[in-house]
Protein backbone atom coordinates (compact mmCIF):
# COMPACT_ATOMS: atom_id res chain seq x y z
CA UNK A 1 0.00 0.00 0.00
CA UNK A 2 1.10 3.33 -1.19
CA UNK A 3 0.94 5.76 2.43
CA UNK A 4 3.42 8.10 3.77
CA UNK A 5 2.47 8.02 7.51
CA UNK A 6 1.04 5.94 10.24
CA UNK A 7 2.93 2.55 8.96
CA UNK A 8 1.14 -0.54 10.76
CA UNK A 9 3.55 -2.75 12.82
CA UNK A 10 4.83 -5.65 11.36
CA UNK A 11 4.15 -8.93 12.86
CA UNK A 12 6.52 -10.28 15.35
CA UNK A 13 7.94 -12.96 13.18
CA UNK A 14 11.41 -12.82 14.45
CA UNK A 15 10.38 -12.75 18.12
CA UNK A 16 8.12 -15.97 17.17
CA UNK A 17 10.85 -17.74 15.43
CA UNK A 18 13.65 -16.61 17.76
CA UNK A 19 16.50 -15.92 15.45
CA UNK A 20 16.78 -12.78 12.83
CA UNK A 21 14.54 -12.98 9.73
CA UNK A 22 17.85 -13.21 7.38
CA UNK A 23 19.18 -16.38 9.13
CA UNK A 24 16.13 -17.61 8.88
CA UNK A 25 15.44 -17.34 5.19
CA UNK A 26 18.94 -17.58 4.07
CA UNK A 27 19.19 -20.36 1.72
CA UNK A 28 22.88 -22.27 1.10
CA UNK A 29 24.53 -22.59 -2.20
CA UNK A 30 24.87 -20.90 -5.39
CA UNK A 31 22.26 -19.69 -7.77
CA UNK A 32 22.70 -23.03 -9.88
CA UNK A 33 21.30 -25.14 -6.49
CA UNK A 34 18.42 -23.85 -6.29
CA UNK A 35 16.18 -26.82 -7.45
CA UNK A 36 12.40 -25.26 -9.28
CA UNK A 37 9.82 -27.88 -9.43
CA UNK A 38 6.53 -26.38 -11.57
CA UNK A 39 3.34 -28.54 -10.17
CA UNK A 40 -0.19 -28.73 -10.50
CA UNK A 41 -2.60 -28.72 -7.79
CA UNK A 42 -5.43 -31.50 -8.09
CA UNK A 43 -7.83 -28.63 -9.18
CA UNK A 44 -5.38 -26.99 -11.76
CA UNK A 45 -3.59 -24.79 -10.12
CA UNK A 46 0.11 -24.19 -10.82
CA UNK A 47 3.29 -23.16 -8.71
CA UNK A 48 6.62 -23.09 -8.92
CA UNK A 49 8.10 -24.54 -6.02
CA UNK A 50 11.32 -24.86 -4.29
CA UNK A 51 11.08 -27.44 -1.36
CA UNK A 52 14.20 -26.15 1.77
CA UNK A 53 14.29 -28.17 5.32
CA UNK A 54 16.79 -25.91 5.82
CA UNK A 55 13.85 -24.36 8.34
CA UNK A 56 10.82 -25.02 9.48
CA UNK A 57 9.28 -22.29 7.23
CA UNK A 58 7.24 -21.65 4.36
CA UNK A 59 7.17 -18.69 2.38
CA UNK A 60 4.47 -17.98 -0.41
CA UNK A 61 4.73 -14.86 -3.47
CA UNK A 62 1.84 -14.77 -5.48
CA UNK A 63 0.18 -12.29 -8.23
CA UNK A 64 -2.80 -11.62 -10.01
CA UNK A 65 -1.40 -10.56 -13.85
CA UNK A 66 -3.16 -7.23 -14.57
CA UNK A 67 -4.65 -6.59 -11.52
CA UNK A 68 -2.89 -3.68 -11.08
CA UNK A 69 -3.55 -0.10 -10.58
CA UNK A 70 -3.44 0.42 -14.57
CA UNK A 71 -6.92 -1.54 -13.91
CA UNK A 72 -8.35 0.96 -11.72
CA UNK A 73 -12.24 2.18 -12.96
CA UNK A 74 -11.90 5.79 -14.42
CA UNK A 75 -12.51 8.16 -11.89
CA UNK A 76 -11.79 5.49 -8.88
CA UNK A 77 -8.03 6.02 -9.07
CA UNK A 78 -6.60 4.51 -6.27
CA UNK A 79 -8.69 1.48 -6.04
CA UNK A 80 -5.99 -1.25 -6.32
CA UNK A 81 -3.71 0.81 -3.92
CA UNK A 82 -6.64 1.05 -1.32
CA UNK A 83 -7.31 -2.66 -1.67
CA UNK A 84 -3.89 -3.81 -0.52
CA UNK A 85 -4.45 -1.97 2.83
CA UNK A 86 -8.05 -3.64 3.71
CA UNK A 87 -7.20 -7.54 2.68
CA UNK A 88 -6.00 -8.35 6.43
CA UNK A 89 -7.98 -5.89 8.00
CA UNK A 90 -10.75 -9.19 9.14
CA UNK A 91 -12.40 -11.50 6.70
CA UNK A 92 -15.25 -14.06 7.00
CA UNK A 93 -15.83 -13.72 10.90
CA UNK A 94 -13.44 -12.33 11.85
CA UNK A 95 -12.88 -8.53 12.62
CA UNK A 96 -10.04 -6.02 12.03
CA UNK A 97 -8.77 -5.99 15.13
CA UNK A 98 -9.10 -9.80 16.17
CA UNK A 99 -7.92 -10.66 12.96
CA UNK A 100 -4.64 -8.63 12.85
CA UNK A 101 -3.98 -10.16 16.75
CA UNK A 102 -4.28 -13.19 14.95
CA UNK A 103 -1.57 -12.68 12.74
CA UNK A 104 0.50 -11.15 15.19
CA UNK A 105 -0.16 -14.14 17.62
CA UNK A 106 1.09 -16.93 15.16
CA UNK A 107 4.08 -15.12 13.50
CA UNK A 108 2.34 -14.61 10.30
CA UNK A 109 4.05 -12.16 7.38
CA UNK A 110 0.89 -11.21 5.47
CA UNK A 111 1.10 -8.42 3.17
CA UNK A 112 -0.51 -7.24 0.10
CA UNK A 113 1.00 -4.52 -2.81
CA UNK A 114 0.14 -3.37 -6.03
CA UNK A 115 2.38 -2.30 -9.23
CA UNK A 116 1.33 -0.40 -11.98
CA UNK A 117 0.28 -3.64 -14.25
CA UNK A 118 0.33 -6.55 -10.94
CA UNK A 119 -1.54 -7.11 -7.89
CA UNK A 120 1.04 -9.04 -5.32
CA UNK A 121 0.90 -10.88 -2.21
CA UNK A 122 3.46 -12.12 0.35
CA UNK A 123 2.61 -14.76 2.93
CA UNK A 124 5.23 -16.58 5.28
CA UNK A 125 4.74 -19.51 7.99
CA UNK A 126 6.41 -21.36 10.42
CA UNK A 127 5.44 -24.80 9.48
CA UNK A 128 3.75 -25.39 13.21
CA UNK A 129 1.22 -22.84 11.84
CA UNK A 130 0.79 -23.35 8.55
CA UNK A 131 -2.55 -24.51 8.81
CA UNK A 132 -4.41 -21.84 10.59
CA UNK A 133 -1.74 -19.42 8.60
CA UNK A 134 -3.28 -20.83 4.99
CA UNK A 135 -6.85 -20.29 6.28
CA UNK A 136 -6.36 -16.56 7.37
CA UNK A 137 -4.89 -16.18 3.53
CA UNK A 138 -7.97 -18.18 2.40
CA UNK A 139 -10.29 -15.65 3.74
CA UNK A 140 -7.77 -12.59 3.60
CA UNK A 141 -8.71 -13.43 -0.12
CA UNK A 142 -11.78 -14.71 -0.72
CA UNK A 143 -13.88 -13.34 1.93
CA UNK A 144 -12.55 -9.64 3.17
CA UNK A 145 -14.88 -7.62 4.88
CA UNK A 146 -14.57 -4.47 4.33
CA UNK A 147 -15.85 -2.77 7.14
CA UNK A 148 -16.20 0.75 7.48
CA UNK A 149 -13.77 1.40 10.24
CA UNK A 150 -10.81 0.00 8.71
CA UNK A 151 -12.05 0.89 5.51
CA UNK A 152 -11.86 4.86 6.38
CA UNK A 153 -8.89 4.23 8.66
CA UNK A 154 -6.50 3.05 5.44
CA UNK A 155 -8.47 5.33 3.33
CA UNK A 156 -7.88 8.43 5.95
CA UNK A 157 -3.54 7.16 6.06
CA UNK A 158 -3.78 7.37 2.03
CA UNK A 159 -5.67 10.85 2.43
CA UNK A 160 -2.53 12.35 4.74
CA UNK A 161 0.21 10.73 2.32
CA UNK A 162 -1.69 12.47 -0.81
CA UNK A 163 -1.68 15.73 1.22
CA UNK A 164 1.96 15.30 2.41
CA UNK A 165 3.37 15.01 -0.53
CA UNK A 166 1.38 17.89 -2.75
CA UNK A 167 4.73 19.78 -2.12
CA UNK A 168 7.05 17.11 -2.25
CA UNK A 169 9.59 17.53 -4.73
CA UNK A 170 10.15 13.77 -5.75
CA UNK A 171 6.59 13.28 -5.77
CA UNK A 172 6.38 16.15 -7.97
CA UNK A 173 8.71 14.91 -10.11
CA UNK A 174 7.59 11.32 -10.57
CA UNK A 175 3.81 12.18 -11.57
CA UNK A 176 4.77 15.15 -13.52
CA UNK A 177 7.63 12.94 -15.60
CA UNK A 178 4.06 10.00 -15.96
CA UNK A 179 2.21 12.86 -16.96
CA UNK A 180 4.33 13.65 -19.65
CA UNK A 181 5.72 10.72 -20.64
CA UNK A 182 2.36 8.78 -20.97
CA UNK A 183 0.00 11.28 -21.01
CA UNK A 184 -4.02 9.91 -21.00
CA UNK A 185 -2.64 6.15 -20.33
CA UNK A 186 -3.41 4.57 -17.17
CA UNK A 187 0.33 4.85 -16.65
CA UNK A 188 0.23 8.47 -16.07
CA UNK A 189 -2.26 8.25 -13.09
CA UNK A 190 -0.90 8.28 -9.55
CA UNK A 191 -1.85 4.71 -7.75
CA UNK A 192 -2.22 6.00 -4.59
CA UNK A 193 -5.21 8.14 -6.55
CA UNK A 194 -6.12 11.64 -6.02
CA UNK A 195 -7.84 13.67 -3.20
CA UNK A 196 -11.17 13.45 -4.89
CA UNK A 197 -10.72 9.68 -6.77
CA UNK A 198 -9.73 8.40 -3.51
CA UNK A 199 -13.01 9.74 -1.46
CA UNK A 200 -15.01 8.70 -4.27
CA UNK A 201 -14.10 4.87 -3.65
CA UNK A 202 -17.00 2.65 -1.81
CA UNK A 203 -16.93 -0.97 -0.54
CA UNK A 204 -19.18 -1.91 -3.69
CA UNK A 205 -16.02 -1.01 -5.41
CA UNK A 206 -13.48 -2.30 -3.40
CA UNK A 207 -15.17 -5.85 -3.93
CA UNK A 208 -15.87 -5.57 -7.43
CA UNK A 209 -12.29 -4.78 -8.49
CA UNK A 210 -11.25 -8.20 -6.26
CA UNK A 211 -14.61 -10.22 -7.79
CA UNK A 212 -12.95 -9.33 -11.45
CA UNK A 213 -9.26 -9.04 -11.21
CA UNK A 214 -8.76 -12.22 -8.44
CA UNK A 215 -8.68 -15.55 -11.01
CA UNK A 216 -7.38 -18.82 -11.46
CA UNK A 217 -6.70 -17.77 -14.93
CA UNK A 218 -4.18 -14.72 -13.94
CA UNK A 219 -2.99 -16.19 -10.46
CA UNK A 220 1.11 -17.01 -10.65
CA UNK A 221 2.54 -18.76 -7.56
CA UNK A 222 5.94 -19.13 -6.15
CA UNK A 223 6.97 -21.02 -3.09
CA UNK A 224 9.44 -22.13 -1.06
CA UNK A 225 10.13 -23.73 2.23
CA UNK A 226 9.65 -26.95 4.52
CA UNK A 227 6.89 -28.52 1.93
CA UNK A 228 6.54 -30.69 -0.75
CA UNK A 229 4.31 -30.89 -4.02
CA UNK A 230 1.11 -32.74 -2.37
CA UNK A 231 1.18 -30.79 0.59
CA UNK A 232 1.15 -27.71 -1.28
CA UNK A 233 -1.26 -28.75 -4.15
CA UNK A 234 -3.33 -29.07 -1.10
CA UNK A 235 -3.09 -25.59 0.46
CA UNK A 236 -3.08 -24.03 -3.26
CA UNK A 237 -6.64 -25.60 -3.62
CA UNK A 238 -7.53 -24.22 -0.75
CA UNK A 239 -6.59 -20.68 -0.75
CA UNK A 240 -7.28 -20.28 -4.34
CA UNK A 241 -9.92 -22.82 -5.46
CA UNK A 242 -12.84 -21.39 -5.10
CA UNK A 243 -11.87 -17.95 -7.45
CA UNK A 244 -13.37 -17.41 -10.78
CA UNK A 245 -11.96 -19.54 -13.78
CA UNK A 246 -11.02 -16.05 -15.78
CA UNK A 247 -10.45 -12.31 -14.57
CA UNK A 248 -12.33 -9.80 -16.18
CA UNK A 249 -10.52 -7.00 -16.74
CA UNK A 250 -9.96 -3.79 -18.72
CA UNK A 251 -8.21 -4.01 -21.58
CA UNK A 252 -4.88 -1.80 -21.75
CA UNK A 253 -3.27 -0.63 -24.65
CA UNK A 254 0.44 -0.34 -25.60
CA UNK A 255 2.13 2.94 -25.29
CA UNK A 256 4.89 4.36 -26.42
CA UNK A 257 7.15 6.66 -24.06
CA UNK A 258 6.83 10.35 -25.30
CA UNK A 259 10.34 11.92 -26.36
CA UNK A 260 11.93 15.49 -27.12
CA UNK A 261 9.30 17.13 -24.72
CA UNK A 262 10.39 19.83 -21.44
CA UNK A 263 8.64 20.03 -18.82
CA UNK A 264 9.17 22.95 -15.99
CA UNK A 265 7.55 22.37 -12.67
CA UNK A 266 8.17 25.42 -10.15
CA UNK A 267 9.06 25.20 -6.76
CA UNK A 268 10.96 27.24 -4.36
CA UNK A 269 12.97 24.33 -2.87
CA UNK A 270 17.62 24.01 -3.03
CA UNK A 271 18.19 21.55 -5.34
CA UNK A 272 16.42 21.16 -9.11
CA UNK A 273 15.65 17.55 -9.79
CA UNK A 274 15.22 16.12 -12.98
CA UNK A 275 14.15 13.28 -14.70
CA UNK A 276 14.94 12.27 -18.39
CA UNK A 277 12.77 9.76 -20.44
CA UNK A 278 14.27 7.82 -23.21
CA UNK A 279 12.78 4.63 -25.41
CA UNK A 280 13.55 1.36 -23.41
CA UNK A 281 13.52 -2.29 -23.63
CA UNK A 282 10.48 -5.15 -22.87
CA UNK A 283 11.72 -7.87 -20.56
CA UNK A 284 10.88 -10.44 -23.50
CA UNK A 285 12.51 -8.55 -26.40
CA UNK A 286 15.87 -10.50 -27.54
CA UNK A 287 17.71 -7.31 -27.08
CA UNK A 288 16.86 -7.14 -22.97
CA UNK A 289 20.07 -8.25 -21.85
CA UNK A 290 22.17 -5.94 -24.41
CA UNK A 291 20.13 -3.30 -23.18
CA UNK A 292 20.56 -3.98 -19.52
CA UNK A 293 23.94 -4.25 -19.78
CA UNK A 294 24.08 -1.26 -21.77
CA UNK A 295 22.61 0.57 -19.14
CA UNK A 296 24.71 -0.64 -16.32
CA UNK A 297 27.85 0.85 -18.25
CA UNK A 298 25.71 4.00 -18.60
CA UNK A 299 24.43 5.08 -15.13
CA UNK A 300 23.30 1.71 -13.63
CA UNK A 301 26.42 0.90 -12.15
CA UNK A 302 26.24 3.56 -9.32
CA UNK A 303 30.10 3.87 -8.45
CA UNK A 304 31.32 2.64 -12.31
CA UNK A 305 29.03 3.72 -14.55
CA UNK A 306 29.56 7.03 -16.66
CA UNK A 307 26.94 9.30 -15.68
CA UNK A 308 28.52 8.36 -12.14
CA UNK A 309 31.90 9.47 -13.12
CA UNK A 310 31.18 12.38 -15.22
CA UNK A 311 28.20 14.19 -13.32
CA UNK A 312 29.55 13.56 -9.19
CA UNK A 313 33.30 12.52 -9.70
CA UNK A 314 34.50 14.71 -12.27
CA UNK A 315 32.28 17.61 -11.83
CA UNK A 316 30.76 17.60 -8.45
CA UNK A 317 27.25 18.31 -10.08
CA UNK A 318 25.50 16.07 -7.50
CA UNK A 319 25.51 13.52 -4.73
CA UNK A 320 23.60 10.74 -7.45
CA UNK A 321 22.91 10.64 -10.72
CA UNK A 322 21.79 7.19 -12.93
CA UNK A 323 19.86 5.25 -14.97
CA UNK A 324 17.26 2.90 -15.01
CA UNK A 325 15.77 0.33 -16.92
CA UNK A 326 12.29 -0.38 -16.71
CA UNK A 327 9.79 -2.84 -18.15
CA UNK A 328 5.81 -2.81 -18.08
CA UNK A 329 3.51 -5.14 -19.37
CA UNK A 330 2.37 -2.54 -21.85
CA UNK A 331 5.58 -0.54 -22.58
CA UNK A 332 9.43 0.15 -21.93
CA UNK A 333 11.41 3.44 -20.81
CA UNK A 334 14.72 4.11 -19.71
CA UNK A 335 14.92 7.15 -16.99
CA UNK A 336 18.06 9.36 -15.95
CA UNK A 337 17.79 10.79 -12.82
CA UNK A 338 19.58 13.42 -10.72
CA UNK A 339 19.43 16.31 -8.15
CA UNK A 340 21.46 19.61 -8.20
CA UNK A 341 21.85 23.18 -7.53
CA UNK A 342 19.36 25.24 -9.40
CA UNK A 343 22.16 27.54 -10.95
CA UNK A 344 24.33 24.43 -12.32
CA UNK A 345 20.86 21.91 -13.70
CA UNK A 346 21.20 22.76 -17.21
CA UNK A 347 24.78 22.17 -17.00
CA UNK A 348 23.96 19.09 -15.24
CA UNK A 349 21.22 18.50 -18.29
CA UNK A 350 23.82 18.88 -20.79
CA UNK A 351 26.43 16.65 -19.60
CA UNK A 352 24.41 13.85 -19.56
CA UNK A 353 22.73 14.65 -22.91
CA UNK A 354 26.58 14.99 -24.37
CA UNK A 355 27.17 11.40 -22.69
CA UNK A 356 24.33 9.81 -24.30
CA UNK A 357 25.26 11.34 -27.66
CA UNK A 358 28.67 9.71 -26.74
CA UNK A 359 28.21 5.93 -26.00
CA UNK A 360 25.12 6.10 -28.62
CA UNK A 361 28.01 7.09 -31.28
CA UNK A 362 31.07 4.76 -30.10
CA UNK A 363 29.33 2.35 -27.56
CA UNK A 364 31.38 0.89 -24.73
CA UNK A 365 34.61 -0.34 -24.51
CA UNK A 366 35.14 -4.33 -24.71
CA UNK A 367 36.54 -3.95 -20.74
CA UNK A 368 33.48 -1.93 -19.68
CA UNK A 369 31.02 -4.15 -21.57
CA UNK A 370 33.40 -7.34 -19.62
CA UNK A 371 33.15 -5.54 -16.27
CA UNK A 372 29.13 -5.23 -16.37
CA UNK A 373 28.77 -8.96 -17.29
CA UNK A 374 30.73 -10.24 -14.25
CA UNK A 375 28.60 -7.80 -11.84
CA UNK A 376 25.78 -8.10 -13.61
CA UNK A 377 26.17 -12.42 -13.00
CA UNK A 378 27.53 -12.27 -10.01
CA UNK A 379 24.97 -9.96 -8.16
CA UNK A 380 21.84 -11.98 -9.49
CA UNK A 381 21.73 -14.39 -6.42
CA UNK A 382 22.56 -11.82 -3.76
CA UNK A 383 19.93 -9.29 -5.16
CA UNK A 384 17.56 -12.05 -5.93
CA UNK A 385 17.95 -15.22 -4.15
CA UNK A 386 19.41 -14.89 -0.55
CA UNK A 387 16.18 -15.58 1.15
CA UNK A 388 12.79 -17.78 1.25
CA UNK A 389 10.65 -14.63 0.49
CA UNK A 390 13.23 -13.36 -2.24
CA UNK A 391 13.32 -16.78 -3.81
CA UNK A 392 9.69 -17.27 -4.05
CA UNK A 393 9.30 -13.64 -5.46
CA UNK A 394 11.84 -14.43 -8.03
CA UNK A 395 9.83 -17.45 -9.00
CA UNK A 396 6.52 -15.10 -9.56
CA UNK A 397 8.82 -13.18 -11.63
CA UNK A 398 9.81 -15.72 -13.75
CA UNK A 399 6.69 -16.69 -14.51
CA UNK A 400 5.23 -13.53 -14.96
CA UNK A 401 7.88 -12.89 -17.71
CA UNK A 402 7.55 -16.40 -19.09
CA UNK A 403 11.57 -16.75 -18.91
CA UNK A 404 11.26 -20.34 -18.37
CA UNK A 405 11.53 -22.76 -15.41
CA UNK A 406 15.71 -22.91 -16.43
CA UNK A 407 15.85 -19.60 -16.75
CA UNK A 408 18.19 -19.30 -13.35
CA UNK A 409 20.29 -22.07 -15.34
CA UNK A 410 20.39 -20.45 -18.35
CA UNK A 411 20.74 -16.89 -17.35
CA UNK A 412 24.73 -17.00 -17.48
CA UNK A 413 24.84 -17.69 -20.59
CA UNK A 414 22.04 -15.22 -22.19
CA UNK A 415 24.78 -12.58 -20.85
CA UNK A 416 27.47 -14.03 -22.07
CA UNK A 417 25.85 -14.32 -25.93
CA UNK A 418 25.91 -10.32 -25.83
CA UNK A 419 28.35 -9.14 -28.39
CA UNK A 420 30.03 -5.57 -28.25
CA UNK A 421 28.47 -5.22 -31.40
CA UNK A 422 24.76 -6.24 -29.64
CA UNK A 423 25.58 -3.50 -27.22
CA UNK A 424 26.62 -0.85 -29.62
CA UNK A 425 23.39 -1.16 -31.85
CA UNK A 426 21.39 -1.28 -28.81
CA UNK A 427 22.74 2.50 -27.34
CA UNK A 428 22.43 4.09 -30.52
CA UNK A 429 18.47 2.86 -30.81
CA UNK A 430 17.76 3.67 -27.14
CA UNK A 431 20.35 6.55 -26.42
CA UNK A 432 20.57 8.50 -29.85
CA UNK A 433 17.13 10.37 -29.35
CA UNK A 434 16.22 13.72 -27.66
CA UNK A 435 14.85 12.97 -24.88
CA UNK A 436 12.11 14.14 -22.92
CA UNK A 437 13.16 15.95 -20.07
CA UNK A 438 11.23 17.00 -16.70
CA UNK A 439 12.39 19.29 -13.62
CA UNK A 440 10.84 20.64 -10.23
CA UNK A 441 13.26 23.44 -8.60
CA UNK A 442 12.95 27.36 -8.62
CA UNK A 443 11.43 29.04 -11.66
CA UNK A 444 10.23 25.54 -12.92
CA UNK A 445 14.45 25.65 -13.28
Amino acid sequence: MIVTAMFRPLPRLAAVLGFSLLSAFALPGAAGAVEIKEITSPGGIRAYLVEDYTNPLVAVNFAFKGAGSAADPAGKEGTANLLTGLLDEGAGDIESRAFQDKVDELGIGLSFDASYDNFTGSFRTIVENEDEGFDLLRLALNRPRFDREPLERIRGQIMTGILANENDPGDLLTKAWRRTTFPDHPYSRPQEGTKETLAAIGREDLQRFRDKGFARDNLVVGVVGAIDAEALGAELDRVFGTLPAKAELPKVADVTPTLARREAVALDVPQTLIRFALPGVKRDDKDFFAAYLMNHIFGGGTFTSRLFQEVREKRGLAYNVGSFLASYDHTAAMTVSTATRSDKAQDSIDIIKAEMKRLAATGPTSEELATAKAFVKGSYAIRNLDSSLAIASTLVGIQLDDLGIDYINRREALIDAVTLEDVKRVAAQLLGVEPTVVTVGPNGA
